[in-house]
């Protein structure tokens, strides 16, 4: 799934206001933290994952593996704060819609 930069412009616009729903410890990534991953992103299409371990490679390693695992598009790297977005097929598209559940 490629989004045009229009797209990825109005989700970043939308994820603005957004809190982390999710976020990645010194512990880093486990089974239970991609699963909470995947049903945030069933739920809301686009979130935010904090990522508080430390190391920049380690951290946008653990983001890769976040995107890989949930096959979610990386809308936005800011610091420690990473914005994803994956379109739910049964709930209304949030690029069309005027809000955000």
């Amino acid at each position: 799934m490629e989004l045009k930069d229009t797209q990825k412009k109005r989700l970043r616009t939308l994820a603005h206001a957004l809190n982390p729903v999710v976020l990645v410890g010194q512990q880093g990534l486990k089974p239970t933290t991609l699963e909470e991953i995947n049903i945030a992103l069933d739920h809301h299409q686009l979130i935010k994952v904090k990522l508080s371990v430390g190391d920049r490679d380690l951290r946008d390693g653990l983001i890769e593996e976040i995107l890989a695992s949930s096959q979610a598009l990386l809308i936005q790297r800011v610091g420690n704060v990473a914005v994803l977005y994956r379109r739910n097929k049964e709930r209304p598209d949030i690029l069309k819609a005027d809000f955000i559940d």
